[in-house]
């Protein structure tokens, strides 16, 4: 059995429901005994059990055997699909991609979700949050945004498990996310599953049958009213027809939109949380909203749009494609971050949705860790933190999720452990500390330095100008923000947060180093000090990431099942050829092909027809590439000659017209009179008649033997013989009948004699004098030019 992914994966789902994962998003990054997965794997047809990690683990049957994959590999799968879809539709390879999360996605989705598309191949330039791809899709395309002014934006996300709510201001050239809400588990699917739960009880008390016990009946009872819902978003009632749902039962339902509305209530009751807790972080009231965009398939159902429109007080819009905001956010974002594309102008600014701190133990024993936060809710992405410690040997600092009222959030995100170090002067080392919050949302501590001050002599100098060497090194850790030197080291090239405060003795923040002043008066400095910087080791430990072997071994593995999906792939196409090329020969054997072949021969070759068909739905109905490569191989063998002595038959015609008019043409040229041919000796002319001729007599001959003979038999006067007869002919004869004219020789005219004037006679002389009126100069000049011309034009004047 091989893999089945997108739309293909859909169509099987109720004929293969085991097999068949779907909301991979909800499993990843999870742990198993999380309150809100166990619900959901209620609903699963498929088998989800507990990994020795503490993760979830999906079971399914691929290639005859039990296999069990993480959900980091299954959306693996599902990303490696879509690239071999864009790179088809492209006709390059992919590998930068966008990739959208929800705006709820912890640390540890997170880098789940960066594992997945190494596995698959991609390399994200970002993971971009589905509310800020739908607020980038809407505000791109807008021309008339303000300069000055803000532009309030409330984006409703109703999707099928979950509920995102963003308020966005925007200004002419740049959006700000102003806040996000979310509810994880209200949906689509929350509406499908009110419904599935009455008509299951409904069904178990008027048909006696328990759609649970069966795993297909709970699908097909899913995807009806999955319909149902649909039908109720545009009417006010709706029916439910299933033909044999289970123990070949037909059942039979109804329902009204109202009494849908109350057996929804329950999940009704939650859509307002969102609303409250997005405006109240925005710190805007309902007044102060332009507009209200809703997206997201779970937001056509009636209610939900009633419950929107009274808490805003204003109708809300469907400017959007509410499918397709997301994907198009995403590429656009992809788009901007890419140099090979030109795109307009604008500025995303991002907030972090979570409060990061970081926790330590101070030097001292028996005292209670401290942390303190440095990565605010809110604060810009991505961002860089400073901090600074004091201490003797190896430490501990761990990245932590605090101040959040969401319990399916982890505490604990991952431990760093920095050392071994050794201070030079044997007291406390001076270590700082960068933590990096990236573009895609994952916090980590990026390098440890350490400290040192050391006293450098410096030459008298005869003059009062600095050495650029002494001053670069002392303003080597100079705050680089203005923020910076009231005591705090942020370093924020992309607009991090504040910093936080702490103790510098136990290893919060401490103000930067500060520069030895520089007596530039004087002509000797007699010394000065330097900062001597150390890279310390920084040892990182994830909870519930992949390692990097793991990642290694995911990546092998993916990569061995694609060749096999390939492989699959190739033996079902070579298994359909068996099947065409049975149903084509069988169609055409009593029609194109009836008299081609002979009655005994028809008998065999529709019985081993028949053979064939019979084994492809028996025995042959899983085989490898190779036994149906030879199945069809040894079809052909019987049916080939019949398929040839047909096309030989219709294409013969054609092909003798073709030699029957090079050879006229040919003949018909070295046999004319036309002057074009006259500089072609006779004898060339001749050797292109006989040619002809020859040509001719080949081809009567043939097509007399060929006329003799019945369709069945098989052809003495093959096409391809035609055609090469035809092609040496025009090869022999063309050369000769095109060879170009020879140029003409080159003329050379006589010298001209000019007689000189003692050369004249008498009588010449008396009759120049006796011509009553001399010639003008420019009748004389006319004159010669047409006696020039007449001299060119007359042979004899050569």
């Amino acid at each position: 059995m091989q893999r089945f992914i997108g739309t293909a994966g859909a169509a099987n789902s109720t004929m293969n429901p085991k097999n068949s994962i779907s909301q991979i998003k909800r499993l990843l990054g999870r742990k198993f005994a999380d309150p809100e997965l166990q619900d959901d794997i209620k609903a699963f047809p498929f088998r989800v059990s507990e990994g020795p990690d503490g993760f979830p683990l999906v079971h399914v049957r691929y290639l005859g055997e039990e296999r069990s994959f993480t959900p980091t590999q299954l959306l693996a799968m599902v990303l490696s699909n879509l690239k071999a879809i864009a790179e088809g539709n492209l006709n390059s390879a992919v590998i930068d991609c966008c990739i959208g999360i929800p705006v709820y996605f912890t640390d540890l989705q997170r880098r789940a979700v960066i594992d997945a598309a190494t596995i698959a191949g991609l390399r994200p330039l970002r993971l971009f949050h589905e509310t800020t791809a739908t607020a980038l899709a809407y505000g791109i395309y807008k021309t008339d945004l303000p300069e000055n002014d803000q532009l309030n934006v409330a984006f409703v996300d109703v999707g099928n498990a979950s509920m995102q709510v963003s308020i966005v201001g925007y200004k002419k050239g740049q959006l700000k996310m102003l806040s996000h809400a979310y509810d994880r588990s209200l949906g689509g699917r929350d509406f499908d599953e009110a419904l599935f739960k009455h008509f299951a009880a409904k069904f178990k008390e008027e048909y006696k049958i328990d759609v649970y016990q069966n795993a297909r009946a709970c699908i097909r009872l899913r995807v009806a009213c999955e319909k149902l819902k649909k039908m109720l978003s545009a009417n006010p009632e709706a029916p439910m027809n299933i033909e044999c749902l289970m123990d070949e039962k037909d059942v039979r339902g109804f329902i009204k939109r109202d009494e849908f509305e109350q057996i929804s209530a329950p999940v009704l009751e939650r859509v307002k949380g969102p609303l409250e807790k997005a405006l109240s972080e925005a710190g805007l009231m309902t007044e102060s909203l332009h507009f209200v965009e809703v997206v997201g398939s779970g937001s056509r159902v009636p209610a939900v749009m009633k419950i929107i429109t009274e808490f805003f007080g204003k109708e809300p819009r469907r400017t959007m494609n509410a499918s397709e905001c997301v994907a198009r956010g995403c590429a656009l974002q992809c788009a901007i971050l890419s140099p090979t594309f030109d795109v307009r102008e604008f500025q995303v600014n991002e907030g972090f949705p979570f409060s990061v701190a970081l926790s330590w133990k101070p030097d001292a024993q028996n005292n209670e860790s401290q942390q303190t936060v440095v990565f605010p809710k809110g604060n810009p992405m991505p961002s860089i933190k400073a901090l600074t410690f004091y201490r003797s040997s190896t430490f501990a600092v761990d990245v932590l999720n605090v101040d959040t009222d969401d319990l399916q959030i982890t505490h604990k995100i991952s431990t760093y452990t920095i050392g071994p170090f050794q201070s030079s002067k044997g007291e406390k080392a001076k270590l700082k500390v960068k933590v990096r919050l990236n573009i895609h949302g994952i916090v980590s501590l990026e390098s440890a330095t350490m400290l040192e001050e050391e006293e450098v002599e410096v030459p008298v100098s005869s003059t009062s100008e600095v050495p650029k060497d002494a001053t670069r090194m002392e303003t080597d850790d100079a705050p680089q923000d203005p923020a910076s030197s009231a005591g705090d080291h942020t370093q924020e090239p992309k607009g991090a947060a504040d910093p936080a405060e702490g103790a510098a003795e136990n290893g919060a923040q401490d103000s930067e180093e500060k520069t030895v002043p520089m007596d530039t008066d004087t002509k000797v400095e007699p010394s000065k000090k330097k900062v001597k910087k150390t890279n310390v080791p920084v040892a990182e430990m994830v909870y519930g990431a992949m390692g990097t072997v793991e990642l290694e071994k995911a990546v092998e593995k993916e990569y061995e099942m694609a060749l096999q999906d390939r492989v699959m792939e190739e033996t079902k196409d070579k298994k359909n050829s068996v099947e065409a090329y049975v149903y084509d020969m069988r169609n055409k054997i009593h029609e194109k092909y009836n008299d081609f072949v002979m009655l005994e021969d028809i008998e065999g070759l529709m019985a081993k027809l028949q053979e064939v068909e019979d084994w492809l739905y028996e025995d042959g109905e899983d085989e490898t590439k190779g036994v149906y490569v030879a199945k069809l191989e040894e079809l052909k063998r019987l049916g080939g000659p019949i398929e040839m002595r047909y096309k030989e038959w219709t294409e013969r015609g054609p092909a003798l017209e073709q030699l029957v008019y090079c050879i006229r043409s040919f003949r018909e040229a070295a046999l004319s009179a036309d002057q074009k041919f006259d500089h072609i000796d006779i004898s060339e002319k001749q050797k292109v008649v006989n040619e002809c001729s020859a040509a001719e007599t080949w081809l009567m001959e043939k097509k007399q033997q060929q006329d003799a003979l019945p369709k069945h038999a098989n052809p003495v006067l093959l096409v391809s013989d035609i055609k090469k007869k035809a092609e040496a002919l025009d090869r022999f004869c063309k050369p000769i009948m095109t060879k170009p004219r020879p140029a003409p020789k080159p003329q050379t005219p006589p010298p001209a004699e000019t007689p000189s004037p003692e050369a004249h006679t008498p009588e010449q002389q008396s009759n120049g004098a006796e011509s009553a009126e001399p010639a003008s100069d420019g009748a004389q000049d006319e004159h010669a030019a047409e006696q020039m011309d007449t001299d060119k034009d007359d042979p004899s004047q050569v």
